[in-house]
């Protein structure tokens, strides 16, 4: 299982910051880092200057929000990302959610399943460096991208739910799970892409889950802690069901935390689940328990 971390300062910094945060994660030796698309920097903005200052690493997006991008459009920005990191851009991509969509955007959430679907339809050829013929309900693309020292990129989608999973492992490369606990990977998440992909006669999908970690001698108050800092995302539906479905109160109830060798246990007892990448959501409000976060993170590559 490779280890890698997400990222914060994409929303938080400025995209010197973005760069800065990258670099340490290549030299702490992880095999990627994240970087998260909400309402901060442009995620693939920042990765492409990332690509260029951050040399070995791979680099992902976690993830961008496909209803406001048309396909084509968001294939062309990515294989110029991945023309600039030489081949090691991860494009993860997801629904967002109702309220966003419609609410801020004022666009429609209807059928996301469909939309999924269609959007994969058009994206993955176009990923693979092919051309796109596809014609649906909402989406239509006719065409090719043609960018001077294009190569295909991969696409993770963050697939959540039964149908969401069966779309991704037939299409797509892997998925990118936030808030999903153990239990779910195990019994939904793994079972349902690989028995798609596998049907669908592609090759195993990657399964990356990221979860929020914190080495503390201190566990009370870093649930309290990852209560306050992730409460949105117990508020929305898609996250929600995954919490119910962990059997959890609430995404602090997901967190991984205690002493160094129980975080490293835990972490590590999700590859023989059928995780294939771990992404480390550290937090804490104590620069200590931050430093031990990161070297327990560090012993596990």
């Amino acid at each position: 299982m490779k280890i890698g971390i997400f990222g914060g300062t994409v929303n938080s910094g400025t995209v010197d910051d973005v760069v800065n945060e990258a670099k340490q994660v290549e030299r702490d030796g992880f095999a990627s880092y994240w970087a998260p698309n909400i309402f901060g920097h442009d995620a693939l903005t920042a990765l492409a200057i990332v690509g260029r200052e951050v040399p070995r690493i791979e680099i992902g997006t976690s993830v961008v929000p496909t209803y406001p991008r048309h396909p084509m459009a968001i294939a062309q920005q990515s294989h110029t990302v991945n023309a600039v990191a030489n081949g090691r851009l991860c494009l993860g991509i997801g629904l967002s959610h109702k309220v966003v969509v419609e609410g801020m955007l004022g666009l429609s959430y209807e059928k996301p399943v469909r939309h999924l679907r269609e959007y994969l339809s058009i994206l993955m050829p176009l990923a693979r460096c092919e051309a796109a013929k596809f014609a649906g309900e909402t989406l239509t693309t006719r065409g090719s991208l043609s960018g001077v020292g294009a190569s295909p990129f991969s696409v993770v989608v963050a697939a959540l739910g039964e149908q969401m999973l069966r779309v991704t492992g037939t299409l797509a490369d892997g998925t990118l799970t936030w808030c999903t606990g153990p239990k779910t990977l195990q019994s939904l998440t793994v079972p349902t892409i690989v028995d798609a992909a596998k049907k669908a006669e592609r090759k195993p999908p990657r399964v990356i889950a990221a979860l929020p970690v914190c080495v503390t001698k201190d566990v009370v108050k870093a649930h309290e802690i990852a209560a306050k800092t992730f409460v949105i995302y117990g508020q929305l539906p898609s996250y929600r069901a995954m919490l119910d479905h962990e059997g959890a109160a609430g995404p602090a109830d997901i967190v991984i935390a205690g002493t160094a060798e129980q975080v490293k246990q835990r972490v590590a007892d999700l590859a023989g689940i059928g995780v294939t990448d771990f992404a480390a959501v550290e937090f804490s409000n104590n620069p200590d328990e931050i430093a031990a976060t990161r070297d327990a993170m560090k012993s596990l590559i």
